[in-house]
């Protein structure tokens, strides 16, 4: 779902083929991230995807796979458990090893989270591990068994209802997670740790965060993920989740460099997959969104269209008054300048010519309304004005522009 998802697919600890989804970072990668789902959860959980979104727009691959027996993953569920979730892991690290590059970071949500505390220590390059709504008991999944669990002891298996869904649960499952240590696994873990959790948790309850964080070494991280559920059903509190994983990480993996060291000279603008209008926007060295607002069938994650145009418009009036008081040693306070942009009938606009009015039209005006702190003369005033519409980016608009497009398809054929 993020800017380039491949769809993979690797064995796993028992040989059966699990489903995988690589989202790929346009541009520069940084480094890549292995994401751990839920307990009877899956690699698509919107939630994973819109993390996985956020951090891809911030040059980090993930890697987001479903564990054997779940999702689009071979296997039989009721013949897995922790252990074997852990052995997954190993097997997806590996694969990204070998075809790619080893993870620098692991993100585990919920039983994942535990999963990943514990697998870490097994996979030597990854630099850093945050969690998500992690128990610091692998037991505490058993309370979801309800009075299932006294007849999965005595009969050995058994059907339980999780989220609506049936999975069949044995005693061996029972068994593994109860001779799981997670604090110990903290305890030794001499990596970076980030947690994440909700106080409002009430499938797994905040009192486990404290468990974890002080469990864990320095340096260690706790970030409230104030007023959101277990599963993070609110897109908003998985984008924050995931905002925060990759600023946090930008300490432990290399700069970014959307571009690579060879910066292209275009500005590319690529379709995330998240909503129906997002997509991402590297320019030189920066990465960020444009978008729709959430009335016009965006999320409102950036700026629109003509935003940015406005943008444009904006920081090159201020960018230009600023170079010119400089060049004739004149005393101005800080610029700001505000634009707002609408279409209106080409009679309506007073700063057209008769010829221009004379249409039946609409056309797209532009408002720039330019404030200077302190005192400003009148003279200068003038002056400002006048500075402002030499602007590049006012003479541009103004101007009839010329739009060349080429169109490539996947074989690279090109229609002019």
């Amino acid at each position: 779902m993020a800017f380039n998802t491949q769809r993979l697919q690797f064995p796993g600890h028992s040989g059966a083929t699990l489903s995988a989804r690589l989202d790929l970072p346009n541009g520069h990668l940084r480094a890549y991230a292995l994401f751990a789902h839920c307990f009877t959860c899956s690699k698509d959980l919107a939630a994973a995807r819109r993390i996985a979104a956020e951090l891809t727009r911030e040059g980090i691959a993930v890697l987001r796979f479903d564990f054997t027996g779940l999702g689009s993953s071979e296997g039989e569920f009721a013949s897995t458990n922790f252990t074997s979730n852990v052995a997954d892991l190993i097997s997806a690290a590996d694969y990204l090893r070998h075809h790619y590059q080893a993870p620098a970071l692991l993100i585990g949500h919920s039983l994942g989270g535990a999963a990943v505390l514990a697998v870490a220590k097994d996979i030597p390059e990854v630099r850093a591990v945050a969690t998500i709504g992690a128990p610091a008991d692998v037991g505490h999944v058993l309370k979801n068994f309800g009075a299932r669990l006294e007849e999965i002891e005595k009969e050995g298996a058994a059907e339980v209802d999780l989220a609506g869904r049936k999975f069949l649960i044995r005693k061996q499952f029972v068994e593994d997670v109860r001779a799981q240590s997670i604090k110990d696994a903290v305890a030794s873990l001499k990596k970076p740790l980030l947690i994440l959790h909700s106080p409002l948790d009430q499938t797994v309850g905040i009192e486990n965060a404290n468990e974890i964080f002080l469990a864990a070494r320095h340096p260690k991280s706790f970030v409230s993920l104030d007023k959101a559920d277990h599963l993070l059903t609110n897109l908003e509190d998985a984008a924050f989740a995931g905002r925060i994983i990759s600023g946090w990480l930008a300490r432990y993996i290399a700069a970014d460099a959307p571009q690579g060291n060879d910066l292209i000279e275009h500005v590319r603008v690529t379709e995330t997959g998240e909503g129906k209008f997002q997509n991402s926007v590297q320019a030189g060295s920066h990465r960020l969104f444009a978008d729709e607002p959430e009335n016009a069938g965006g999320f409102d994650s950036g700026p629109s269209p003509y935003d940015f145009l406005s943008i444009a418009l904006g920081a090159c009036t201020s960018m230009t008054l600023r170079q010119y008081a400089d060049y004739k040693n004149l005393t101005l306070g800080r610029v700001s300048v505000d634009v707002s942009h609408a279409k209106i009938h080409a009679k309506d606009c007073e700063e057209c010519t008769e010829s221009e009015r004379s249409g039946s039209s609409r056309i797209d005006r532009f408002e720039r309304v330019i404030s200077v702190d302190g005192e400003v003369a009148e003279e200068l005033r003038a002056k400002i004005a006048e500075i402002a519409d030499k602007c590049p980016v006012h003479r541009t608009l103004e101007a009839v522009a010329k739009i060349r497009t080429v169109v490539k398809s996947g074989s690279q054929a090109e229609l002019r």
